[in-house]
């Protein structure tokens, strides 16, 4: 587990909870208006979650998924779903031709400057056509802050937290922040999630090391790695006390907009 967390991204783990993550896709993509001519671009495609309804809500368009993880982009081949898959960074993607949709569903928190970013991709649509954007907005919940106190506890010579910023502001900053780009539709959403209970650990945890958790497990080795779990599982269970049936209620926040160009 630890290796595969600090190489390439991991399919399996990810997938483990695809219901949960598949859901605000699903949500965003009702709120996709009717679009012009185009390609449809699942931007941070991974492993193809997306992939099958995108192509069933635009079928006779092509599809196209861009991603940076040669794993991600090897299982959402599986899918069937994609005319095309390009490997490549976000920040410096390029379509070929300007598209009807760029759909980016849990990518952007990752990525810096998102005025500069979604200006960026805004620019690339053809006339009319969309942004849609999911991001989670969960990084001063308890299963994210619990990430950060730990490992500074822990390894204080490799993790200084005390100038955080999280990489998701408040909704308002982003209805300003694209409101000259233009038509903007913005919401937010807490999902109450029901973990259920597994043989090792807290539900949260095996939740976060797919992804919140990457960038700390990455300066760990397979030693301190076990130290930081540990301790992280039993902060989660002082915030997400377990059920008798060993299940967590899991509360967390995601962010939405479209934005026509």
């Amino acid at each position: 587990m630890t290796s595969d967390m600090k190489q390439d991204w991991n399919p399996e783990t990810y997938a483990k909870f695809r219901g949960f993550r598949l859901r605000p896709a699903m949500d965003l993509l009702t709120q996709v208006p009717e679009l012009p001519a185009g390609d449809v671009i699942d931007l941070g495609c991974g492993n193809g979650p997306v992939g099958p309804v995108l192509a069933q809500r635009f079928s006779g368009r092509r599809l196209i998924g861009v991603d940076n993880s040669p794993a991600m982009l090897e299982k959402a081949g599986q899918t069937g779903a994609y005319s095309d898959l390009i490997k490549a960074d976000a920040r410096d993607w390029y379509p070929r031709s300007p598209p009807a949709l760029i759909f980016s569903n849990a990518l952007c928190h990752w990525l810096p400057d998102h005025a500069a970013l979604f200006a960026r991709l805004a620019g690339l649509l053809t006339k009319g056509g969309v942004l849609a954007v999911q991001m989670p907005r969960q990084f001063s919940a308890p299963s994210h802050q619990a990430l950060r106190d730990v490992a500074s506890t822990l390894f204080p010579d490799r993790f200084d937290f005390s100038d955080y910023v999280p990489p998701v502001v408040a909704p308002l900053a982003y209805a300003k922040m694209l409101a000259p780009l233009g038509d903007v539709s913005l919401w937010e959403t807490d999902y109450i999630q029901r973990l259920a209970a597994v043989d090792t650990g807290h539900p949260v945890r095996h939740f976060t090391q797919s992804t919140a958790m990457r960038p700390i497990a990455a300066k760990l080795d397979d030693k301190e790695m076990t130290r930081f779990l540990r301790a992280y599982d039993t902060a989660l269970t002082d915030h997400y006390p377990p059920e008798q049936d060993g299940s967590v209620l899991f509360p967390f926040k995601r962010l939405f907009f479209t934005l026509s160009v």
